[in-house]
């Protein structure tokens, strides 16, 4: 069977244009027919070009185009794990803005290409892991000022209303339901059942 190649092109919205990206795959003798797109954001994989790409398109052999690493995911860990996944399923990579992964290697020498990947994988874990302490040292600076400033962290406890007690014994008897209960309360669903059960 013989090996294909596909190119994958993504813009984070509607009102933006895919057409850079094209005429960069075009240039490379790229076809309309071969040319899989997606119009949303790269916070998560859930698209529905890529999906098809990956689940009823490439097989085993055949190659993946992309202009940048950015259009597979904005997520690092993301990215590391598609790179892993497609190492895995046979499936050859090329970033065009990646210039050591456009080199085509002699048979034998295949080994070049994988050792390229392992570096690009080991790079986007180091960088995953720096953002997520870097996530977690802010967050944690932001609680330690909020609190320093004397700010209460957290949703707000839910108040007991003024006509609580006798609202809540007429729902208690049944004499009025819970939606009437949370009526005469002032209180959404969600807190009415938080008071109840905190036994007030």
């Amino acid at each position: 069977m013989e090996n294909r190649t596909f190119y994958y092109a993504r813009v984070s919205s509607r009102e933006q244009n895919l057409d850079r990206q094209i005429a960069a795959f075009k240039a490379l003798g790229a076809s309309e027919r071969d040319i899989i797109t997606d119009k949303q954001s790269g916070k998560d994989l859930n698209r529905a070009g890529y999906m098809a790409l990956k689940s009823a398109m490439l097989r085993r052999g055949d190659t993946l185009v992309i202009k940048s690493l950015d259009r597979l995911s904005r997520n690092k860990t993301d990215i590391k794990n598609e790179l892993v996944y497609f190492q895995k399923e046979g499936i050859r990579l090329k970033v065009l803005d990646l210039p050591t992964t456009l080199a085509e290697y002699p048979k034998g020498q295949e080994w070049v290409m994988d050792m390229v990947f392992n570096i690009l994988v080991e790079v986007l874990s180091t960088i995953a892991e720096q953002e997520r302490q870097t996530i977690r040292q802010r967050q944690a600076e932001g609680i330690a000022a909020a609190k320093a400033q004397g700010k209460k962290l957290g949703r707000p406890k839910a108040v007991k209303p003024a006509n609580w007690e006798s609202v809540l014994a007429d729902w208690k008897d049944g004499r009025i339901t819970a939606k009437t209960a949370m009526e005469l309360t002032g209180t959404k669903r969600t807190s009415f059942y938080k008071l109840v059960n905190s036994g007030f």
